[in-house]
């Protein structure tokens, strides 16, 4: 009778170990996350990855998160390298945005968004006009005067060709009145990079999202001049391009996307991770950290978003004589 019992119990215990198993790898598929961040570290593409990571962890649909920063070309070359790299893994995110849609716009790489697989919408944010502190420019009028005598002697410092940031700085040469080809751009592979250029004095003016840049525009390390917002950020009290004569307004936006060859299924649970994620404390923290606006859209819906995005800032380009 013991014997029975125990080869019952035994095999109670081999059919529950076996169905242990099987669960292992449905509980993993949400342990270990991998964001690619298409930029160098501290800019805004590395705070919203890494943002976004402790969020999904603080949301139990993340046990760990690895992060890979691979700058270059508005995004582009870690998303070459996300695309060729994580074909099929369900957990696998990359950080996207507007100025990666416009470096695809502009430099025509082999790999765009199209061969990886849209998940959400996240944010939006605002840029911010800044010179260092002991610059002679105390205005956005005083460098617009400036480039209107002698445009190559304004050195402006941003993100990568075709990002909001250049597209900025074309949109304010236009409204000036100065051959949008003539202005002298420095392009820099994240918001780390450029800050030290600026600090340095390497550039005349720089734009970064406003978040990268208040640290030093409170402790007077940076002068900030204008913001590219409609309407003053709050908590701030820096004009914007409007105010200061210059019809120029434009926003950037940042989601992720997730890997080529995953199933409907797994993007509607990507989906979901991320939705779940943006309801936590820690990113309202995020956002409020770095004066970001909440723009969540997931879906049909987001992929529509970029398709029109991208058509969009194709035809400002042009518009702009940058194509």
């Amino acid at each position: 009778m013991r014997r029975i019992f125990l080869r019952h119990l035994t095999g109670a215990a081999v059919a529950l170990a076996g169905a242990f198993a099987l669960a292992v790898p449905a509980a993993q598929a949400q342990e270990n996350f991998k964001i690619m961040i298409g930029a160098n570290p501290g800019g805004g593409y590395d705070q919203t990855g890494r943002g976004l990571g402790r969020a999904l962890q603080e949301a139990g649909v993340a046990g760990s998160i690895t992060y890979e920063n691979k700058g270059g070309a508005g995004g582009t070359i870690g998303l070459a390298q996300f695309v060729n790299a994580s074909k099929g893994d369900p957990n696998a995110l990359v950080v996207v945005g507007a100025v990666m849609v416009g470096a695809i716009v502009q430099n025509k790489p082999p790999i765009t968004l199209a061969q990886a697989t849209p998940i959400a919408r996240l944010l939006a944010e605002y840029n911010v006009f800044v010179v260092p502190v002991n610059s002679p420019f105390k205005t956005m009028k005083d460098v617009v005067e400036q480039m209107k005598k002698d445009p190559a002697s304004v050195k402006w410092g941003g993100g990568s060709k075709g990002s909001v940031d250049h597209v900025s700085v074309a949109m304010i040469a236009r409204e000036a009145g100065v051959d949008v080809a003539k202005i002298n751009y420095v392009p820099f592979k994240g918001g780390g990079e450029a800050t030290a250029a600026i600090l340095g004095g390497h550039v005349t003016v720089g734009t970064s999202g406003y978040a990268e840049m208040e640290e030093f525009i409170k402790t007077g390390k940076l002068r900030a001049l204008a913001v590219t917002a409609p309407n003053r950020l709050r908590g701030s009290q820096v004009p914007t391009l409007i105010e200061q004569g210059l019809n120029v307004s434009i926003g950037n936006w940042r989601g992720v996307y997730g890997a080529p060859g995953i199933t409907p299924e797994q993007q509607r649970k990507l989906a979901d991770a991320v939705v779940k994620a943006t309801k936590t404390q820690a990113w309202s923290e995020t956002l409020a950290a770095n004066n970001w606006t909440p723009a969540l859209l997931t879906g049909d819906e987001f992929a529509k978003f970029v398709d029109e995005e991208h058509a969009r800032l194709r035809a400002l380009m042009v518009k702009l004589g940058m194509l």
